[in-house]
């Protein structure tokens, strides 16, 4: 049943108003909840593929199993997940992959597996590691044109997180912090652009921040103008991606930090996704416009070591223009009475094996090593974009290197993405506008992998073409997210999916 039938042809607002009043008559509140149920009764038979198949715990067994036996278990349901990402059928996730390249971060974190950099009296190779590697970072992104001898208080630094979504709440509550201090600020407000990673909602969320969104331009940027015109006495930071997650390309960040250090307030370059190939990638000769400190009014940058800096999940860096900025990311109390306590991110205990493992990956790699990998990356992107704009029915949105979205005129794109499902291929959906996209890891470097991807995705087109209307898949979900008046109803759906994930 299409619960949205009623409400779509009036004005969103209204028809938001509608469709809550909808849910309160009598025995609506079942039909919408069958409908939820049989969406996630399609996909909890995909993310729990092992009932039945493997020993099921909700309890702790009676007796400890046999360390052979549980490696043994581990071993098979690897083998039952490698095969995918390891023949490079997934959008980003892992983005190196090379077995010799594996051995290396997993025996890194074995020697470093009881490491807690929580404990420096007892492991400070942990500090060791992750100052050279906020350091190898910092040179990467500009920091030769900020440092100065006499003034060591101006030079780039920072910190390891746990990934990109915590270097971007501990830069937001950063500067949270700072505009409390220098400016009086009580009411802040961040301005990003609508296509900015949703991390930075989430730090609105948690940090009680007023975030404005910004309608991008028809080539799918951030619209300076706009944002201009949206800046107060409130706003504390302005952001900029490099590139956004969506559809892979680069903000114009020298004008909005320009705009940022007119008005004395912070400028955030989330460089996530970027910040380990857009050096290299400018090095090869392609037109990458600034975006790191070698922009002045650019004063903190985020940058995933575990995506492109081909670490082990669970590492980022946060880096930050000036060590008096950064120190508004530090919680420190003397009045604990476990004694005194300091924090640079918001876990206290941490893996220091994923920090050695990190620092493991970047000395490896080394210069060449990131060069080399960014040029395979962007050539192959280079022919996937090719083959995707040889196919009438679809169209790549804005002009993006490596990171691609590609939408449909003429056909539901969800359709096609559940048909590239099938063939083995695990694609990104994404919304407003309705389109998927790939992102180009070293995985879709090896031999025919593109060529395979453009074949599949071209039989894919014929086959929705011919079958336009199907059952099941992640078709209704996004048609659902897509047109749903109420978006506390889609809401209400993720909070059921993510109970569902921790039912045994």
């Amino acid at each position: 049943m299409d619960i949205n039938k009623y409400t779509r042809w009036l004005p969103d607002r209204v028809a938001s108003a509608a469709f809550r009043c909808f849910k309160r008559l009598p025995g609506m509140k079942k039909v919408i909840n069958a409908e939820y149920d049989a969406i996630l009764n399609q996909i909890e038979e995909k993310i729990k593929p092992y009932k039945g198949t493997h020993a099921t715990y909700t309890e702790l067994p009676e007796q400890g199993r046999a360390s052979d036996d549980i490696i043994a278990e581990m071993k098979q349901i690897r083998a039952l997940e490698m095969g995918k990402w390891k023949e490079g059928f997934v959008s980003g996730a892992v983005y190196h992959g090379d077995t010799d390249h594996i051995d290396l971060l997993n025996k890194a974190y074995a020697l470093n597996s009881q490491s807690n950099p929580l404990h420096l009296d007892v492991w400070p190779s942990a500090a060791k590691y992750e100052a050279e590697i906020v350091s190898m970072t910092a040179k990467m992104l500009g920091a030769e044109h900020v440092a100065d001898k006499d003034h060591p208080q101006s030079d780039v630094c920072g910190v390891v997180s746990s990934g990109g979504t915590e270097s971007i709440l501990l830069a937001m509550k950063t500067y949270r912090d700072w505009a409390r201090d220098k400016r009086g600020i009580k009411n802040p407000e961040i301005i990003v652009p609508s296509t900015v990673h949703v991390a930075f909602d989430k730090a609105a969320h948690y940090f009680n921040i007023k975030i404005t969104h910004v309608p991008v331009g028809g080539d799918y940027r951030a619209d300076v103008e706009k944002t201009k015109k949206l800046i107060n006495r409130n706003t504390i930071a302005l952001v900029g991606s490099a590139p956004c997650f969506p559809y892979g390309v680069i903000d114009p960040i020298q004008a909005l930090s320009e705009l940022a250090h007119e008005r004395g307030i912070g400028f955030h370059t989330d460089a996530c996704l970027g910040g380990f190939v857009l050096p290299w990638a400018g090095q090869l000769g392609y037109q990458i416009p600034p975006f790191d400190f070698s922009l002045p009014g650019v004063t903190s940058i985020s940058a995933d070591t575990h995506k492109y800096g081909y670490a082990a999940k669970g590492t980022s860096v946060v880096l930050y223009r000036t060590q008096e900025l950064r120190r508004y990311q530090y919680f420190t109390t003397a009045e604990w009475s476990g004694g005194l306590y300091f924090s640079p991110t918001f876990a206290g205990s941490r893996a220091g094996g994923l920090s050695a493992a990190c620092w493991a990956s970047m000395v490896a790699t080394g210069r060449e090593g990131y060069l080399n990998a960014s040029k395979k990356i962007l050539e192959t992107a280079a022919g996937i974009k090719a083959g995707i704009r040889g196919i009438p029915d679809l169209q790549i949105l804005g002009d993006p290197l490596w990171v691609i979205a590609f939408a449909s005129k003429t056909l539901d794109i969800y359709r096609v993405l559940d048909c590239m499902t099938e063939k083995g291929w695990s694609l990104n959906g994404l919304h407003k506008p309705p389109c998927v996209h790939l992102c180009v890891t070293l995985r879709h470097t090896q031999a025919d992998i593109a060529q395979r991807f453009l074949d599949d995705l071209a039989a894919a087109v014929e086959t929705v073409k011919e079958t336009p209307q199907s059952e099941g898949g992640m078709a209704p979900v996004y048609g659902m997210a897509a047109t749903m008046p109420d978006r506390g109803a889609v809401s209400e759906l993720l909070a059921r999916y993510m109970d569902m994930i921790f039912k045994v």
